[in-house]
């Protein structure tokens, strides 16, 4: 496989970063960079940490880095996932609380700590740090509970404070949406691209054939954190086997996005025909500027969940019967 780091690897540019992915030599990882700048969103990180793993670090290979910005590849923990030393040498302290490096969680209790560490380092009050805490807390119980990944979940995430945004990245190896939904949700999971729409949807959970899920899982997780991107008008994504959805920006003009139980209905770009990714790997950036208290916006949520989830199970009801 060979790997491509660039000027401006970000949610919005995603599919060029994809496309000059090369899966033809599954057993190596080449991890080339731009000779002048390298610029990438922290889940691009996770995602080359995740195929480091996959085919072991002493087949990982970093070509010769020129660039004057690779020594924030040092700083995000990428040359711990690889055959080579960091040819940099940079203090423990130089982060200044302003980014995660890529760390792996195993369990839940690595989860709680990993969320109880990170948010004092963003030096954030706490009515900005509950929806970062909410939704790397979801993103990462999503893998725990559904990926059966051997390394378990990657994350990273860094702060910007130009934009006055955090951008995150998790990501995993292990068995991918669609099989994680097809033994209850096979009919409507043929596609990868079709299974990440159907884990986007509220009350859809691989768990069980019910509507709303149950009571330890209600199949909603992914639905929130998307929908907590959508009304901070920022980026999120999810790629998963061959399929790829990104939700797009909205209108600043509109002052309420609303918020769609159908993923086909937001304003989003899909594919289906990505390089081929056996596990899972989810983005998200999230605007700190947004003033919205976020028990408020939580609140707002669940009630387009739950009105979700009841018209679709009224509608199933309604459904004829052949015996």
């Amino acid at each position: 496989m060979k790997i491509y780091l660039s000027t401006s690897d970000y949610i919005r540019s995603f599919d060029r970063f994809i496309n000059n992915f090369d899966i033809s030599n599954p057993d190596i990882l080449e991890i080339k960079t731009h000779p002048d700048w390298i610029n990438v969103h922290p889940a691009i990180l996770t995602f080359v940490a995740t195929l480091s793993v996959s085919v072991g670090r002493e087949k990982v290979y970093v070509e010769e880095i020129t660039a004057s910005s690779g020594a924030y590849l040092d700083r995000m923990g990428l040359f711990n996932f690889t055959k080579e030393k960091s040819p940099y040498s940079i203090r423990c302290n130089e982060e200044a609380g302003r980014f995660i490096p890529l760390t792996i969680i195993k369990n839940s209790a690595e989860q709680s700590k990993f969320i109880t560490d990170m948010i004092p380092m963003l030096h954030l009050p706490a009515d900005k740090s509950d929806a970062i805490k909410y939704t790397i807390g979801e993103l990462v119980r999503n893998v725990l509970e559904h990926s059966n990944s051997e390394s378990r979940a990657i994350v990273a995430a860094q702060y910007y404070k130009k934009s006055n945004t955090i951008r995150i990245g998790i990501c995993d190896n292990g068995i991918g949406i669609k099989n994680s939904l097809q033994r209850f949700w096979a009919s409507k999971a043929r596609t990868d691209i079709e299974a990440i729409k159907l884990a986007l949807t509220p009350g859809i959970s691989g768990t069980t054939f019910s509507e709303g899920g149950t009571e330890d899982n209600a199949g909603a997780g992914l639905f929130f954190i998307k929908s907590i991107a959508q009304v901070a008008r920022n980026y999120f994504l999810i790629y998963s086997g061959s399929g790829i959805y990104k939700l797009l920006l909205h209108d600043k003009r509109i002052e309420n996005p609303r918020l769609h139980a159908n993923p086909n209905e937001d304003r989003h770009s899909e594919r289906n025909d990505a390089p081929y990714f056996h596990g899972t790997l989810a983005a998200i950036d999230l605007s700190l500027d947004n003033n919205a208290e976020f028990t408020k916006l939580l609140s707002a949520i669940r009630e387009s969940y739950g009105k979700a989830v009841r018209e679709r199970k009224k509608r199933i009801f309604k459904e004829p019967k052949f015996i």
